[in-house]
């Protein structure tokens, strides 16, 4: 994984727990598996990224790294992954951004805290 140059700011607040938002960006994974499923193409391509994506939100909160532990969490989960590597750091990447986004837009981090509601979801989503 890239260097990243700057950590979430923290502004008087401490930086969200990973766990805590990796554990909202599973709910907006649904959204994007709605929209996979609709598209009239072979998506599977997209069902191998997501499911990278879900395996590694699910071991974020699991391992409930420090927020200065985060990013080398993260690399040492592109490490393990071998020859996988590749889709595992576009993975790491995109859960990485996200966390810092949720730390410095209070529309993302509001929305995830909603439950990520999306037209694109499915409609069974509550019973889950």
């Amino acid at each position: 994984m890239e260097a990243v140059r700057k950590q979430p700011p923290q502004g008087g607040d401490a930086p969200a727990r990973p766990a805590a938002v990796c554990q909202e960006l599973l709910a907006a994974l649904d959204a994007s598996e709605g929209r996979r499923r609709r598209r009239k193409r072979d998506t599977t391509p997209d069902a191998i990224g997501l499911a990278i994506k879900l395996d590694l939100l699910q071991r974020a909160i699991a391992a409930d790294p420090e927020p200065d532990e985060f990013e080398a969490w993260l690399q040492q989960q592109c490490l393990a992954a071998g020859p996988s590597e590749g889709g595992v750091r576009a993975m790491a990447l995109s859960i990485f951004e996200e966390w810092r986004l949720a730390a410095e837009a209070d529309y993302f981090r509001d929305w995830l805290a909603r439950g990520a509601p999306s037209d694109d979801a499915p409609r069974d989503r509550a019973a889950r």
